[in-house]
């Protein structure tokens, strides 16, 4: 890192040309691009994943498609991330 004097204002230069922002690819946030991969990733695993099981609770039991208990794991996860989150702003 470089730092010239000017004036009574100090200068610092990260060696960066400026022209691309950072945390962008093609202008597109690396979270957008992040968030769209894992989307894209959890839907193609939710639907590799279609045959029937048993999801046994505390009292019960219950039959459904494996997606369906993988898409509601997904969505609690993402409620509980986005809660935390919440939190984590104050």
């Amino acid at each position: 890192m470089g730092a010239a004097q000017t004036a009574g204002v100090t200068k610092i230069s990260d060696g960066s040309s400026g022209a691309n922002k950072r945390g962008e690819i093609a202008g597109v946030p690396t979270r957008v691009i992040a968030i769209v991969v894992i989307v894209i990733l959890a839907v193609w695993f939710l639907f590799a994943n279609l045959e029937r099981v048993k999801i046994q609770f505390w009292v019960f039991t219950v039959t459904a498609p494996l997606w369906i208990a993988l898409a509601a794991t997904l969505l609690a996860g993402a409620a509980l991330g986005w809660l935390a989150k919440g939190r984590r702003d104050r």
